[in-house]
């Protein structure tokens, strides 16, 4: 155990410190609501990742020669391929964050659960874990990430790298540690691993890097603990060296470490109003402007025929990433503002399918796009705590000037959470680009009641197709989705 200096701080290196709290966790130290929210949260996950599998960004790894060809015993989801925990961890880690549709921490800046869900999976199959010990492990992992967040951000945000990543390899290597019940000492070589093998770069947003960033890391820190329990060394001050995490990633007087353990589990940060569920698969900054849109056509009865000019204006932090005013691939589209609001006045919806194909240059949604006009709102000071808000003010043919504005929107959380119905709709819009229908509903029962589950290996049974993947694009076409039909037909790897 760590001593304590003459202040009262312990001066043990931090991810000794660190690895103190995540061993000292157990499953019964759970609340009802970290429970409820990660059970929650793991539903999602594995949703958005069956969507993510005919995406060429998982099918292009699948058909790489080394990739996901090491015998092992963890699935591939929606697939019928077993590998190593390793393998499997890339992949579906990859596959989770492949339509930018999995949920969002707005301390972390990024998504909380993609880089933590992958490893558990894979490495519980591995070790035949129950559900509530799956559960646990995910709840570990979400607090170490974004305690970790807390310490550093919003200058890394800022900085130009993808906390997903630079966050979540920590995540993912404190949850593996905790399935392999690691001690300190392991678990803290483990971080300290992981603390090496940080990376990603928002620049490559808007490309299927950012994807394979959640897949890498999730891969990553699973690596850190397997390599740790054999006796693999490292340097636990590697966070608060002078060349180490802190300092190369953040810069002197940009992180304070002590936020890495204020309240540590009181409560726990997967209970925080400040996650989210994603209602639309697009990038979560993008989400307050489509919800104030919606709200528009919905109230005000207007149509895209009527509007002459749109104005965004949206708290500094969430405009560039996603201040793109002519997208023409459907990555670069999940990352417009301009073209999502747009899509929620045609439409009055955001959906899968506009992300797909050529849906983007639909000319009933790009002659709105020149009609847009984008800024950062002067009312929603940089500093905040409230860094998820948007105001849309449209102009009419008539000469009326209508708005809505909202101070904070983490996609669907706080006190605005997905109801069990809109769940099941996400669920079974993802999932039925993988599975049969009839899989479906058993698939998501069985995922409610996770915490009852002696052996994760059951639930992966349920994530294997019954269909060929002709006949999951037969199915897909059948329901108008012609789009991701090709996609099956043309990437996916049997």
């Amino acid at each position: 155990m760590s001593t304590n200096g003459t202040n009262g701080r312990s001066t043990a290196p931090l991810a000794t410190r660190l690895a103190e709290k995540i061993c000292a966790f157990k499953p019964e130290h759970m609340s009802p609501r970290a429970l409820s929210e990660a059970r929650n949260a793991i539903i999602d996950t594995v949703a958005c990742s069956l969507s993510g599998v005919p995406e060429p960004c998982v099918q292009i790894l699948l058909a790489t020669p080394g990739v996901a060809d090491a015998p092992g015993p963890a699935l591939i989801f929606g697939t019928n391929r077993r590998t190593s925990a390793l393998d499997a961890a890339l992949i579906n880690g990859t596959a989770s964050h492949a339509l930018d549709y999995d949920d969002v921490s707005a301390v972390m800046g990024g998504h909380h659960s993609a880089p933590v869900t992958a490893p558990i999976f894979a490495l519980g199959e591995q070790l035949k874990v129950s559900g509530r010990q799956v559960l646990a492990a995910y709840v570990i992992g979400v607090e170490t990430e974004v305690r970790l967040a807390r310490a550093v951000n919003f200058h890394h945000y800022d900085k130009g790298w993808h906390p997903t990543a630079t966050l979540g390899v920590f995540g993912a290597a404190a949850a593996s540690a905790f399935l392999l019940n690691l001690d300190v000492t392991k678990t803290a070589k483990a971080l300290a691993l992981a603390a090496s093998f940080s990376a990603g770069l928002k620049a490559n947003f808007g490309t299927m890097t950012k994807p394979m960033h959640v897949g890498h890391v999730a891969r990553s820190g699973l690596f850190a603990a397997l390599i740790a329990e054999r006796g693999f060394d490292s340097n636990p001050g590697v966070l608060e060296h002078k060349q180490g995490w802190l300092e190369v990633f953040n810069g002197r007087g940009n992180y304070v470490p002590e936020k890495m353990f204020e309240n540590w589990g009181s409560p726990w940060e997967i209970e925080s109003a400040e996650n989210g569920l994603k209602q639309f698969a697009c990038c979560g900054s993008t989400h307050p402007a489509i919800s104030m849109m919606l709200k528009l056509v919905k109230e005000e009865q207007i149509t895209a025929e009527q509007v002459t000019a749109i104005e965004i204006l949206a708290h500094k932090r969430r405009l560039p990433h996603t201040d793109n005013p002519d997208p023409r691939t459907p990555l670069a589209a999940k990352f417009s503002i301009q073209y999502t609001t747009a899509r929620a006045l045609t439409d009055g919806a955001v959906r899968i399918r506009d992300f797909e194909g050529e849906a983007m240059m639909e000319e009933r949604v790009r002659r709105l796009l020149p009609l847009i006009t984008t800024g950062p709102h002067p009312d929603m000071p940089e500093d905040s705590p409230k860094q998820f808000g948007s105001e849309v003010i449209v102009t009419l043919k008539d000469g009326r000037r209508l708005a809505r504005r909202i101070d904070h929107l983490v996609c669907r959380g706080g006190d605005n959470p997905m109801s069990t119905d809109e769940m099941f709709e996400k669920f079974e819009d993802c999932a039925s680009r993988a599975l049969a229908h009839d899989q479906v509903m058993p698939l998501f029962e069985r995922l409610e009641t996770l915490e009852t589950v002696t052996d994760i290996g059951q639930v992966a049974r349920l994530l294997e197709p019954r269909l060929l993947p002709r006949e999951v694009a037969e199915r897909l076409k059948t329901n108008g989705n012609a789009v991701a039909a090709a996609k099956v037909d043309t990437h996916w790897v049997p």
